[in-house]
């Protein structure tokens, strides 16, 4: 365990026991939402440029039609 980590968790435990819980279940959301997103997401970097590239490409042919008219 890390320094920073073993301080963090020092300074947890001088909170209460409604205070822990609350740490602990946030930090197990959030510690479970980067694991979904890294599934979901982390082998897409390819993908995604591939994508950029496709969009860059069709805003330079003029195939790209803009969200939101100039009239606006």
């Amino acid at each position: 365990m890390t320094e920073l980590l073993e301080k963090a968790f020092e300074n947890a435990s001088k909170l209460t026991p409604l205070e822990q819980d609350a740490l602990a279940k946030w930090l197990l959301t959030q510690m479970e939402d980067d694991r979904r997103w890294d599934a979901s997401f982390g082998n897409s970097s390819s993908l995604l440029a591939s994508l950029a590239t496709e969009a860059l490409r069709e805003k330079d042919s003029g195939a790209a039609v803009p969200l939101v008219p100039d009239e606006l």
